[in-house]
């Protein structure tokens, strides 16, 4: 994927990477954020920032692959906060989430961080169930 150069240039036009985050519940019982190694293993290679300190997850929930479309949306909201959104201001981010399922988890994340008046976020996924 990054080697393809005009893949790799427009990765590279991102100021910061941020992952989806999990819940610190989650994270113990799985031991990592697959999301988290995706968008860490992108920021290396692309050399930009990586960012996991102002997207936070902050209430544990039902697992979304267990619930249909309207039960995600209901689910999710309320789940994420913004925090040093200073950091983010006039930034070019990139949402890093392993799987798309309904688009409720990143259209969460996205309504947080624009809170935060970056210039653009944009959304990555590796697959769509």
């Amino acid at each position: 994927m990054l080697k393809n150069k005009k893949f790799f240039s427009i990765l590279k036009s991102y100021d910061t990477i941020i992952p989806v985050p999990i819940s610190k519940k989650r994270r113990k019982e799985r031991g990592y954020n697959q999301s988290e190694l995706i968008a860490k293993e992108m920021a290396k290679n692309l050399g930009i920032e990586y960012n996991t300190d102002c997207l936070i997850k902050v209430k544990n929930i039902v697992e979304q692959s267990k619930l249909n479309k309207e039960e995600r949306q209901k689910n999710i909201q309320g789940v994420y906060e913004l925090h040093k959104q200073n950091k983010l201001q006039n930034k070019k981010i990139l949402l890093i989430d392993d799987i798309y399922t309904t688009g409720s988890t990143v259209n969460e994340c996205c309504k947080i961080l624009k809170q935060a008046s970056p210039k653009q976020i944009e959304v990555f996924t590796l697959a769509k169930d």
